[in-house]
């Protein structure tokens, strides 16, 4: 192993110890400081390393870097090329999280809403073309487009109401880093999102769709869109936080939930089908009953992981 690689690899799992924590959450996303008035961070959690100036030496080809997986039967050549390929994966997203060029306030978030499992539970991989979905300022367009890298392209949407409301400031500033030349902006309706017919691999909607009904949109339209921009066998990722069971979309205003099975149902009625789910972000304690921004809840809101799948065309 040469001393290049050396170095990148220790440095890849000082920054991976540093900043690596758990996930999902509002904050980032619009859902986060969601447009029915109630804003802010959820609580800080970890402690972080501020943004700093410039890439880092921990980057390599591609914008990846070498994380802790990448060694034994792998790298020794006694594992096969799909478990060097499925290493490289993991490190990717690992570097995405653990990097210090991420705000401070980003880093901070990470334990509550684990990006880095959520992102593998979507499936998300260098060179895909990604869209994140009422991304508010940011969180995880930043994720993903440092996950996906150089070949990679992340399309990050938000609607006037959210920029005018809070978004556009810190998503400007954001996006003018020049680690993110991959991410294309879209200020779009939801019913019109403008994106690329059957070119993308996956699309996000986090802590999001419950605004949906309270503000109206046609989200058989919405859903058809994101539908026909995926490729087949494409993804869509929803997260949320739970309501009650049964009871729809009586609580999507006052306490910023859904019930999960009316999100299912819309979805399903489009042509999805339900890949899997998981229970990543699930938190018993909570009974349901709390707006999703009280001070006891917030941050430990019961909520689904949904992955929606594009059905391929059968032979």
């Amino acid at each position: 192993m040469s001393s290049w690689y050396s170095r990148i690899r220790a440095t890849a799992l000082a920054i991976c110890f540093c900043a690596c924590g758990g996930s999902s959450g509002s904050g980032g996303n619009a859902a986060n400081s969601p447009a029915a008035g109630q804003t802010g961070p959820e609580p800080a959690t970890t402690s972080a390393t501020p943004r700093q100036q410039g890439r880092q030496g921990a980057a390599g080809p591609e914008g990846l870097a070498p994380g802790p997986d990448r060694g034994g039967a792998a790298a020794s050549g006694v594992a096969g090329p799909g478990a060097a390929a499925e290493a490289t994966v993991h490190d990717a997203l690992r570097a995405a999280v653990a990097s210090e060029l991420r705000p401070v306030e980003d880093q901070v978030r990470d334990a509550v809403r684990k990006p880095y499992e959520v992102l593998q539970f979507f499936g998300i991989r260098p060179g895909m073309t990604v869209a994140d979905m009422m991304a508010g300022s940011g969180y995880y367009t930043e994720i993903l487009s440092r996950a996906v890298g150089h070949k990679g392209r992340v399309y990050t949407q938000n609607n006037k109401f959210v920029l005018e409301r809070f978004a556009e400031k810190p998503l400007s500033a954001r996006l003018a880093h020049p680690d993110m030349a991959n991410v294309t902006r879209l200020d779009r309706e939801l019913e019109d999102l403008g994106l690329p017919a059957g070119k993308l691999d996956a699309v996000l909607m986090i802590l999001f769709y419950h605004d949906t009904y309270w503000m109206n949109v046609d989200r058989v339209a919405m859903n058809r869109a994101i539908f026909d921009s995926l490729k087949p066998g494409g993804i869509f990722g929803v997260i949320d936080h739970r309501a009650q069971s049964g009871s729809g979309a009586r609580d999507v205003k006052t306490l910023h939930r859904v019930d999960a099975e009316q999100v299912k149902k819309e979805l399903l009625a489009v042509g999805f089908e339900l890949d899997s789910e998981s229970d990543l972000l699930s938190h018993p304690g909570d009974d349901r009953t709390s707006n999703v921004f009280a001070p006891d809840i917030r941050g430990k809101t019961d909520r689904f992981i949904y992955r929606f799948r594009k059905p391929r065309p059968v032979e």
